[in-house]
């Protein structure tokens, strides 16, 4: 793990990793002995009609593997956040299907997707979506607390002490600084141990240094606690936190890099981006 008392770096995370040019799996399929915590076939997200029909997602087939990071990048407008969506069961699929585990989006009614989304879904945002009257302590047990559900004291014992908080848990949103009230964020998200974590541009709001304790945090729960996490991100240093990238671009995955480097990413982006520069020239 790299060292908490300083800001990170990409060194950090390359530092532990292979060589960034090895052969990366394709986006369909899992690791060996890994099964998927959520996968999509053939799916498609359009918005509108006529003149103003918009393909956000163009039959996209991806999997994430259970118990690993995945990052989610490419150009703005590349259905990075649709596919997430989709994914999350936050927005309905225009066709193709869904999974989180084993169970198809698509087969449940509101009343099921409310259920799968609480009991096997956590969400991390930008914005902290904190209760400004309770505590850190009572703001991670929220969820489990409206769902009747009482939090496993062992594994929430585990989710504290890897966020680093256990000294904070009595204090309010407004006595925390912004990446401890994001680390609240993200226990919140683990603390029903969830199948699989979402994560949206979870650094966006914060400096380098409240980002980095963000995404070692990510990064252990998925190493240390055999958590999922699926993580939408435009920051390749954020992203070389990752096990795995999945790079979109027009509503399609066009590239899939494992062991990333902050710098093997941002070439995948420039390569991406440049047909457009081109077009536009």
């Amino acid at each position: 793990m790299p060292n908490r008392t300083r800001p990170f770096a990409p060194s950090d995370v390359a530092s532990s990793r292979m060589d960034p040019d090895a052969p990366s799996s394709p986006s369909g399929t899992d690791l060996p002995g890994r099964p998927a915590a959520a996968r999509a076939e053939r799916l498609t997200k359009v918005y509108g009609a006529g003149e103003t029909r918009v393909t956000a997602l163009d039959d996209v087939s991806v999997s994430f593997a259970a118990a690993e990071f995945s990052a989610i990048m490419g150009p703005s407008g590349s259905g990075k956040s649709t596919l997430m969506h989709v994914m999350a069961g936050l927005d309905s699929a225009t066709s193709g299907e869904a999974w989180i585990g084993g169970t198809p989006l698509s087969t449940l009614k509101d009343k099921g997707l409310t259920a799968l989304r609480r009991d096997s879904v956590g969400f991390i945002f930008q914005q902290f979506n904190l209760l400004p009257t309770l505590s850190a302590g009572e703001n991670i047990t929220l969820p489990l607390d409206i769902a009747g559900r009482k939090a496993d004291p062992d594994w929430l014992a585990q989710v504290v002490d890897a966020v680093g908080l256990a000294d904070r848990l009595g204090h309010r949103p407004s006595e925390l600084s912004g990446g401890q009230q994001q680390r609240v964020a993200c226990a919140r998200a683990l603390a029903s141990r969830p199948a699989v974590v979402f994560a949206d541009e979870p650094t966006g709001n914060l400096d380098s240094r409240a980002g980095a304790e963000v995404l070692r945090f990510l990064r252990r729960s998925v190493h240390e606690l055999g958590q999922t996490v699926v993580m939408v991100t435009h920051d390749p240093v954020a992203a070389s936190y990752a096990d795995r990238v999945v790079f979109l671009a027009d509503g399609h995955v066009v590239d899939d890099l494992r062991d990333p480097t902050a710098e093997s990413v941002l070439d995948r982006i420039k390569a991406l981006e440049v047909p457009l520069h081109d077009a536009e020239a």
